[in-house]
């Protein structure tokens, strides 16, 4: 892939830059713009270059119509008090404000352009129609670059068919998460521990099928491991439990053991009543849980066993978190595997944080984000890279 070294002299020029902020809101307050700082280096190396930047990106689900809440108007403000410099913002994607805002660009200045998904064509199934849209996003500019690794696996008009209408490069950012994920996919080094969590199974399918002949230890928490423990025969209260995957996770539970995988599940278990911050919370063995309770975290048992799993790895992926951490009763476990990584890092350990809500919980936690190897910003791109799936995205970077 050409890096942004390899479009040449880019003074003067307009450069598209496709990133990913797609960060939480409260009303119109971010509440984690981890993602913004994240694409701060590619934008700050175009701009000391002299190129007029204008970057096109998403917020939320707008159903392909402008919808107010969805502005990236806060975004625009957040991201001109990172780079120190205003940004303007564009009120619409490719129509006349587009125009007039990236035609009033001078050599170092930055503008962005309204949500991307404002216009149903960027995620459209009809090639032409992507094409359309591609047409006119790749008219306002004079080069593409693509930084926005949270919707590399999608075959969007911004991410995909713009590529192939302009001379383009990877970004910093989607670079870095290429070689991280590598890592951890083409030649790992060992012990290779893989930390699943988050609430489905079913999310993870494709991922616990690639890595089950790769991984050393595949470690189990948040509400998928309900469906591994009924998988084992076990009750499991009212839990979340995916019925119709129970009999898939025994065939994973079978292939791991003849492939010498160790598979790690709790051994205690933190449940409550019903899924609420004040719930009084109880710890109970794993295959004990009661009829009428929940599983919400994983025990202090299991906590210090998955700590005990990672901490001599020397490549750990962690994705999902172990329980539900944004109620603080229940976020020991998510602590814990977090503090486990730091751990394996500081023992030499490459360490991978697979983006969404592992991501978010490591900030939410207090963790200095600088003790992780690497803390990816695509929690669905991380997940596909992981399970060896070609990313629409990356492929079309490849020159």
């Amino acid at each position: 892939m050409k890096t942004i070294d390899d479009l040449g002299d880019l003074r003067g020029k307009r450069v598209l830059v496709r990133s990913d902020f797609n960060v939480p809101l409260d009303g119109t307050t971010i509440t984690d713009d981890g993602r913004i700082r994240a694409a701060l280096p590619t934008l700050q190396a175009l701009l000391a270059k002299g190129a007029r930047v204008v970057v096109v990106a998403h917020l939320g689900r707008p159903k392909g119509a402008p919808d107010p809440k969805y502005s990236l108007a806060p975004v625009a403000e957040r991201l001109g008090e990172l780079l120190g410099q205003p940004v303007a913002l564009a009120e619409d994607l490719v129509g006349e404000s587009a125009k007039a805002t990236v035609a009033g660009l001078e050599d170092g200045q930055i503008a962005l352009l309204e949500n991307v998904r404002f216009d149903a064509r960027e995620t459209s199934k009809d090639e032409a129609e992507r094409g359309a849209l591609a047409d006119e996003l790749a008219s306002l500019v004079d080069a593409y670059v693509s930084d926005g690794f949270g919707v590399v696996h999608r075959k969007q008009a911004s991410v995909y068919d713009v590529a192939q209408r302009l001379p383009h490069a990877v970004g910093q950012l989607v670079l870095k998460e290429v070689e991280s994920l590598r890592k951890a996919t083409d030649d790992p080094a060992r012990p290779y521990v893989v930390v699943l969590g988050g609430s489905k199974v079913s999310d993870k399918l494709g991922v616990i099928e690639n890595l089950i002949g790769k991984a050393d230890r595949l470690l189990i928490g948040g509400g998928m491991l309900f469906t591994f423990l009924a998988a084992q025969g076990r009750s499991v209260g009212t839990s979340l439990l995916e019925e119709d995957q129970v009999e898939t996770v025994k065939g994973y539970l079978a292939t791991a053991a003849e492939r010498g995988v160790e598979i790690v599940l709790p051994v205690d278990v933190v449940v409550a009543p019903r899924f609420a911050a004040d719930a009084p919370a109880t710890v109970v063995p794993a295959d004990a849980i009661p009829d009428d309770q929940m599983g919400l975290d994983i025990g202090p048992e299991s906590a210090a066993l998955f700590a005990s799993k990672i901490v001599d790895a020397k490549t750990v992926v962690w994705n999902g978190p172990a329980g539900v951490f944004e109620f603080e009763a229940f976020a020991a476990g998510t602590r814990a595997v977090a503090q486990a990584l730091v751990d394996a890092g500081r023992n030499g350990g490459f360490t991978i944080v697979g983006g969404g809500d592992s991501a978010a919980a490591v900030r939410t936690l207090g963790f200095d984000e600088a003790d992780f190897g690497h803390i990816s910003t695509g929690g669905g791109a991380s997940l596909e890279f992981l399970e060896g799936k070609t990313l629409p995205g990356i492929a079309v970077l490849e020159d």
